[in-house]
């Protein structure tokens, strides 16, 4: 059994490799040659050099492989042109699993997101069945991932047994660059947060989201979407845990949404000057005071996906943040 992983040098790609390689499974993995390979230190996995805008690399990559798993994508709420996102998100998804399709894997799994379901509220968590309602915030990693789900199933259509999973807010151990999510984790342990907007988020361990691609794999359904997530908190809530596992003062300050809405569009104005990422955006706080609360039981009577209690998660991850060096000293 060999298996193809893009996106492997990446938060949940790196875990799914790790996951997969206990499991006995052969795994090759497409890396550009300015990648940085340090998440994949020490495993014993095939390098394929290539890049998913590059069709023709995605193709030579994914001949000889059973099983493909497409997690390579830009997970950004800001980049200086929003083009890059669709660029990656939706035309290199097109290129790997077209290249999936042709090669004639026996399964493929696309990892989507939650950002692709929408929020709809706290009353009754979504489940697959939603329709997307994000497209008004103006968030283009939202759309990006959305618009890849589109072209995904067009190409299941055409007969590529594709299974979508989307997985929530992953947080956990080696984060290493680190995601919006990790980034998130470490404004608050890193007393960076003054303030926050309230609304609610799923989160999830990493690495039960791999398990799920793996499970997706073996026992998804064709054609089908299965939310890779865990407990529903609002944000509050998630701060609070947060401070009460690394022994810190939560933010305190709750900003009022229209207060939080300027500060988005005087902070847009001024990366556009400075070229360097804003602290908000105007689409982030759109989002942000969403609730986007997921029914994922789903994934766990069909898949059999773990539930690691998330206090157990935030716990591993703020030790692995402060034995690395990602949490500045008191």
């Amino acid at each position: 059994m060999r298996a193809l992983v893009t996106g492997a040098t990446g938060f949940v790609g790196s875990s799914l490799v790790r996951e997969l390689l206990k499991g006995g499974v052969e795994v090759r993995v497409v890396v550009r040659k300015s990648s940085d390979t340090s998440s994949l230190d020490g495993l014993e996995v095939d390098l394929a050099y290539g890049d998913i805008l590059d069709a023709e690399s995605v193709r030579m990559a994914v001949m000889d492989c059973d099983t493909l798993y497409h997690t390579a994508a830009l997970y950004a709420f800001w980049v200086p042109k929003s083009k890059v996102l669709y660029d990656i998100n939706v035309e290199g998804t097109k290129n790997v699993l077209n290249a999936a399709l042709t090669s004639g894997v026996g399964k493929a799994v696309y990892t989507s997101s939650v950002a692709a379901v929408g929020a709809h509220g706290a009353e009754e968590p979504a489940n697959e069945e939603v329709e997307f309602n994000l497209w008004k915030t103006g968030d283009h990693y939202s759309r990006s991932k959305y618009l890849a789900e589109l072209e995904a199933l067009k190409i299941c259509q055409k007969g590529l047994p594709l299974v979508i999973v989307n997985p929530g807010m992953v947080i956990g151990v080696r984060d290493t660059r680190p995601t919006p999510s990790g980034k998130l984790m470490l404004d608050v342990l890193n007393r960076k947060m003054p303030g926050y907007i309230e609304g609610g988020i799923n989160l999830v361990d990493v690495k039960d989201v791999a398990r799920g691609h793996i499970q997706a794999a073996e026992k998804g359904r064709v054609g089908e979407r299965y939310i890779l997530g865990n407990e529903n908190m609002s944000l509050s809530e998630y701060y609070r845990l947060i401070g009460e596992v690394a022994g810190i003062k939560r933010p305190g300050r709750r900003i009022p949404y229209p207060v939080a809405l300027l500060l988005g569009y005087a902070y847009q104005v001024m990366a556009r000057v400075t070229k360097r990422p804003p602290i908000v955006t105007a689409p982030m706080v759109r989002i942000a005071s969403k609730y986007s609360y997921f029914d994922c039981s789903k994934a766990v009577n069909e898949l059999g996906m773990p539930q690691t209690p998330i206090r157990e998660t935030i716990e591993k991850a703020v030790a692995w943040f402060r034995e690395n060096g990602y949490v500045r000293q008191a």
